[in-house]
């Protein structure tokens, strides 16, 4: 019942975004000023992460490149899941126990109360990537400071070797399809998205449903599909041209030969 009841939230969800979109502006992504922010780590001490998160990723936060990676954002970066995917550096200040190297992280998860309410900007690590901002052999003193104050800034996403990938949601049919993107260089978060269907010429609109899920009401739909990406921070595009075939299936990820770098 938990389950059928997701998915009629998210169909909900889906079909009620028709009737609004939402313009954003554009600027470059790579921030060279450094901005105030607080972060504190959780799970074990040299671990991951946790599994999944609010942005949808599931088991692709526990390997590489997402592994040890990841972070949680207050809702000021989260952005109701239009931030997921985002890149960010993050060092702290203390110099007596602070190295100058930066962490990158990917936002992967939303941390919606405590230390990241009331509008504050916060990144909640995994203990691994929280322990590399410190000296040599301090790791676990840094981490017992609990919240430190940080500074942060965007920086492009990198994934070497890794082209765009769209997984197909459980739960998907010839009347709904729902996307999520990954392995998004640059930007890493997503503005827009759209399908175009086997020997269509019409770009059919996707709808922002929760974290970096997004999903269409209509059918059938017939494959294979062609999807245009839009990102939200600069609005660069990208079209993967027939990337998920024509039997297609829920839960399948299908890689495109693209990617913003390369």
């Amino acid at each position: 019942m938990q389950l059928l009841g997701l998915y009629v939230v998210v169909f909900l969800k889906c079909f009620l975004g028709v009737f609004g979109q939402q313009v954003h502006p554009q600027h470059n992504v790579a921030d060279l000023h450094w901005k105030p922010a607080t972060a504190t780590w959780y799970g074990s001490p040299d671990g991951d992460g946790s599994d999944g998160g609010a942005c949808g990723y599931g088991s692709l936060v526990d390997v590489k490149p997402f592994r040890a990676r990841v972070g949680a954002v207050s809702p000021v970066l989260f952005k109701n899941g239009e931030g997921c995917g985002a890149c960010y550096k993050v060092r702290c200040l203390d110099k007596s126990i602070c190295s100058r190297r930066a962490v990158t992280i990917i936002v992967t998860d939303e941390c919606p109360g405590g230390y990241c309410s009331n509008g504050n900007t916060h990144f909640d690590l995994s203990g691994a990537a929280f322990g590399r901002m410190a000296i040599s052999g301090e790791n676990g003193q840094l981490r017992n400071r609990g919240e430190i104050p940080v500074i942060y800034r965007r920086t492009p996403c990198k994934y070497p070797g890794k082209n765009i990938a769209f997984h197909v949601n459980e739960g998907s049919t010839d009347y709904w399809l729902s996307l999520l993107v990954e392995f998004e260089d640059g930007d890493g978060d997503v503005g827009s998205m759209h399908i175009r269907e086997a020997g269509g010429t019409e770009w059919l609109e996707m709808n922002h449903v929760w974290g970096a899920t997004w999903c269409i009401v209509r059918g059938p739909l017939k494959g294979p599909f062609s999807v245009k990406l839009t990102t939200l921070s600069t609005g660069r595009a990208l079209s993967a041209r027939e990337v998920i075939p024509r039997n297609w299936a829920p839960k399948a990820t299908y890689t495109s030969r693209l990617n913003f770098f390369h």
